[in-house]
């Protein structure tokens, strides 16, 4: 529990109150507090405690909330969130109805914009500076943005906006060479030249090119650093630059020493720092389906190349760069660039897998639709964390794939309910697919042990029917078919509930879908995404082409924004939970 100083911190203004020469003891209690919360009830944990001290100074030079900070995707900003009234509630970070892990206006007059997807925050603190100046107001506005984030193209759109004005803006560079995985790129070799160095390189780097006033490197450790920089450039005006050099995971030696691990390590003995041991699941991971199969693929087909932006790990892809480094790619927080990377190399015959989490394929909507799908090049887009995520909550939930993707002429879309059918679909997509394919699979474990059988082609835009009945038809897809499996084996009546588990959202399997609407006069359809516009929608509309005249109902995630939770509390508040089908099924067989 908070100590010392930390117990009467409640808000910034408490710490304009103490002398400079205390704010290391609070730095200290500061990270201890993040780590006693963490240790048990998980989290980002890294990135938290390499900005400990930068944290703390911000909101002692700057007069926060009026002061506007804005921290990009928001993976450090669990200091600030404990420093401004949100101390108490700390334990019930991430967890449902607690408060979110990333920063969230609706939350806290201190989180001034909302943040989860990286790069965003010049942009938001460039648009409250010029917002500033039209109103007449003199307020700061800092953006504090990674070194792994900075190098996102939406960054350098803002830095060459901003430097072409006279906004009141400071950005400060957080460079600690990672993100979730390593850096990657040129504009990381630049940083590490100036880091090496500890000078400016020549006097005309990138950023004062830029026509922002740079100044740095410096020790993100050291107060007495932070606080001179930080006070003079309160007294700059225009677009000014500030580079602190920090450790990831400063304070606790194993995130120091194991960065990528202790990103977000779960439950880990907060005095030894050790990670506890999960419960060992005799399944595995459908991010490690995909990247063993890929790795089996490669060997047999060498053409394949894979493709992520800077969720190498996350992906699974490690083990694909260390067997294959010349064909494997990792360029950084850009999405966009991924996406159009993997259509130039699919019109020289080249067979890219594009591994992008649901969520972040999001960004590079414009580059699917007309780089790629224009263009009816056959990209395979590996959509990882597909539907509901957990704990990161709205700005991570992968619900609306189904709907952004299935408007898109020439895409092919895809779900499997199971690892075998996530890689018979990667081999039939490799075997020479004259269209993109987006084939989107979920975060966590599957349910099968024995997944690694020979290779069997998919037939496109075939379902299948998993199960007969003669009353009710439900049509599903993706992994959700295991849920309604349940649901229906509680039934007294299960003979009354059919199970197509239809597979592909675009092409539907018209010739299945008109034999189910003969047979049927009562659906459901099921999936783990949006409702408007989703796998539901495509129904409705064949439907009605077809002039069906029984009823249809829809489930999926209503049309609104579903906050943190487990998945399974989650499901259950969105009546898609197996107890909630069978509920439903049972209400639909009762006589009318």
């Amino acid at each position: 529990m908070p100590k010392k100083l930390l117990k009467n911190i409640n808000f910034p203004s408490d710490i304009r109150k103490l002398s400079a020469d205390k704010l290391p003891l609070l730095a200290k209690e500061l990270r201890e507090f993040i780590i006693d919360i963490v240790a048990t009830k998980e989290g980002h944990l890294g990135a938290s405690l390499g900005v400990v001290e930068l944290t703390i100074a911000l909101h002692y030079v700057f007069d926060t909330p009026t002061d506007q900070l804005v921290w990009d995707v928001g993976h450090q900003a669990y200091g600030h969130k404990i420093l401004t009234g949100r101390k108490d509630v700390f334990h019930t970070n991430r967890q449902l109805g607690g408060i979110s892990g990333f920063p969230k206006r609706s939350e806290s007059n201190y989180d001034t914009f909302g943040v989860g997807h990286s790069s965003t925050s010049i942009s938001a603190a460039l648009g409250m500076a010029i917002a500033s100046k039209i109103q007449g107001s003199e307020k700061h506005h800092i953006a504090i943005i990674g070194d792994a984030s900075i190098a996102s193209g939406m960054a350098f759109e803002a830095l060459n906006h901003a430097g072409d004005t006279d906004a009141n803006l400071l950005v400060i560079l957080n460079d600690n060479a990672i993100g979730i995985d390593p850096s990657v790129g040129a504009l990381k070799g630049y940083l590490t030249r100036i880091k090496d160095s500890r000078l400016s390189i020549e006097q005309h780097n990138i950023f004062e090119a830029l026509n922002f006033e740079y100044s740095g490197p410096i020790d993100g450790h050291n107060f007495e650093e932070l606080l001179s920089e930080l006070n003079r450039l309160k007294e700059v005006k225009g677009p000014k630059f500030l580079h602190v050099i920090t450790t990831k995971g400063k304070g606790l030696l194993q995130a120091e020493q194991d960065q990528v691990k202790y990103h977000a390590p779960g439950k880990f003995d907060k005095i030894s720092g050790d990670v506890l041991p999960k419960k060992q699941s005799k399944f595995t991971k459908f991010q490690d389906v995909f990247g063993k199969t890929l790795i089996e693929l490669a060997h047999q087909n060498k053409k394949i190349v894979a493709i992520t932006p800077a969720m190498l790990s996350g992906s699974s892809l490690n083990e694909m760069l260390a067997e294959f480094p010349e064909r494997t790619f990792d360029v950084g927080i850009a999405e966009q660039h991924a996406v159009t990377l993997a259509a130039g190399m699919a019109t020289q015959g080249i067979i890219p897998f594009c591994a992008i989490y649901s969520t972040f394929l999001q960004r590079s909507y414009d580059q699917i639709i007309h780089d790629v799908a224009l263009q009816n090049l056959p990209v395979i887009f590996c959509i990882d964390r597909a539907g509901l995520v957990g704990q990161d909550g709205a700005t991570h939930h992968g619900v609306f794939d189904l709907a952004y993707l299935r408007l898109i002429p020439n895409m092919i879309i895809f779900a499997p309910r199971n690892e075998i059918e996530l890689r018979n679909i990667m081999f039939t997509a490799q075997l020479g697919l004259k269209n993109p394919i987006a084939i989107r699979y979920p975060r966590g474990f599957g349910n099968l042990e024995n997944w690694q059988l020979p290779f069997e082609e998919i037939q496109i835009g075939k379902g299948v029917c998993l199960k007969q009945g003669n009353k009710i038809a439900i049509l599903s897809v993706g992994i959700i078919a295991n849920t309604i499996s349940d649901a229906i084996n509680q039934l007294e009546n299960s003979n009354s509930v059919a199970h197509y588990d239809m597979r592909f959202v675009k092409p539907l399997d018209k010739k299945l879908l008109e034999t189910i609407f003969t047979n049927f006069d009562k659906i459901i359809t099921l999936e783990d995404g949006t409702v408007k516009g989703g796998f539901g929608s495509a129904i409705l509309e064949y439907a009605s082409e077809k002039n069906y005249k029984g009823s249809i109902d829809i489930l999926g995630i209503p049309d609104n924004f579903i906050d943190h939770g487990t998945v399974e509390e989650l499901q259950f508040l969105l009546k898609i939970d197996s107890k909630s089908i069978q509920e439903k099924i049972e209400e639909l067989l009762e006589p009318v």
